[in-house]
Order: C-alpha cells, then structure tokens, then sequence
C-alpha cells in the first residue's frame, strides 16, 4: 500500500479486502464507483487524505499475538473473549449484513445460493448475538464468582441455574448451530470463493464470511475446550 494515492479505491480492496471497511466509514464506494484514485475520491468529497492513508495503512500493522490462552487465569480469559471476539462479533455483523443484503438483492437472480446465504447470516447473527448476552449477563459473571470464591477460600454462591454445567450445556448446543450454520454457508459459497467476475461487494462479502468463521473457531475453540471445562472443575473443586 505505499502507493496508496495512486492506486484506485477497487485496486486497494483488491489487495487488501479489510480496506473495504475503511472506504466504508468514509462513505467511498468501493464497487460500482471504485474506478477513482483514493487521492481523487478523498478531494471530491472533501476528506482528509491523510487521514484516509493512515488508516488504511494500520490495517496491516494489526498483527495478532501468540498467546498461552491454556495457562491464563478463567477471569483473565472471560474479559480476553469478551474484548476480543464478542467485540469482534458486535461490530462485524452490521457490515457483513449489509454486504450481504446488497449481494443477495443483485445477484440472487443469476447466483440464488447468495439468497440462502443472506438468510443463513442472519439467522446465524440473531443466534450470536442473543448467546453473546446470555454469556455476559449469566454465565460469564458466575464463572468469575467461582474464581473470585476460589482465591478468597471462601464458599461458592449456588447460581439459580443449579451448576455451572447446565448453561455451559447449552452454550455448547448453540455453538454447534451457529457451527453448522457455517458450514452451510461455506458449502455454498464454494468454500467462501466468488465467481470470476465478480464486483468488490461479492468478493469482500465472502472474504468477510470467511474471516468470521476463522474467529468464530477461535471463539468457540477457547470457550469449550478450554474456559468451560476448567470452569466445571472449578466449581466440583478440583
């Protein structure tokens, strides 16, 4: 991206299709309109190009750390899921509806898997997010009383829930639908590949699917293999 002004704002998602987000936010668009330089866009429609570079520039420069997630303590890991992947998921869904919504209108005619797609995203999101808050607003807390209990030596509250396990049970039952959801969408999407010729929209969409179902593995990978069970034995006092 070190000729970033030079390059047109299609080229530019092209390379690098995070950048999509960035055109984005400034109200660029990326697809039937991205023939124009960045440095172009940016003066007819009165923005900073400076700006704009930067953070396009930053994209890359957001390099994910390794980290020994097996060793850290439960509360540590719960604020790192939450900060991390429930703030990934937050954020990501309203731009991937709208990419979706957009590809399935165009292109459902000529392309009717995108329409199945669309639903199965929406369904997909309405089911994380209502999981996202039964996990911050009840499982999580009660998990960080079983640790606050634990440091302190002092007796565990009895959650209404009866133990731990029970919502951890069904937490694990909706990571597997949203799971399932998935693989639906990356069987019909070709494994997340867009067709020759397709416009930036239905390219990023798919990138953007594809890149939430990496985090989504991730996401799913440090609540059930390593926070749920370290949390039952917790509590069993092991």
């Amino acid at each position: 991206m070190e000729t970033i002004s030079e390059k047109t704002v299609a080229e530019v998602v092209s390379d690098n299709y995070k950048s999509a987000d960035v055109f984005k936010k400034y109200g660029i668009d990326f697809c039937c309109g991205g023939g124009v330089s960045v440095a172009e866009i940016c003066k007819r429609k009165n923005l900073d190009y400076s700006e704009v570079k930067n953070e396009l520039l930053a994209i890359d420069s957001q390099i994910p750390m390794s980290h020994d997630f097996n060793n850290w303590e439960l509360d540590f890991l719960i604020d790192y899921i939450t900060n991390t992947h429930h703030k990934y998921v937050s954020g990501n869904i309203p731009l991937i509806v709208q990419y979706s919504d957009k590809v399935a209108r165009v292109h459902g005619q000529n392309h009717p898997e995108n329409i199945e797609i669309n639903t199965l995203f929406h369904e997909a999101a309405n089911e994380l997010i209502a999981h996202m808050q039964k996990e911050e607003q009840v499982l999580f807390p009660y998990i960080k009383s079983i640790v606050k209990a634990k440091s302190e030596h002092t007796e565990i509250t009895s959650p209404p829930f009866g133990t731990v396990q029970n919502p951890i049970r069904m937490m694990e039952h909706e990571h597997e639908t949203v799971g399932d959801i998935f693989k639906k969408i990356a069987e019909l999407s070709h494994n997340f590949t867009p067709p020759d010729g397709a416009c930036n929209t239905y390219r990023v969409l798919y990138a953007k699917l594809k890149e939430f179902e990496t985090d989504l593995h991730q996401h799913i990978h440090l609540e059930n293999n390593i926070l749920f069970p370290k949390a039952i034995k917790m509590e069993s006092g092991e």
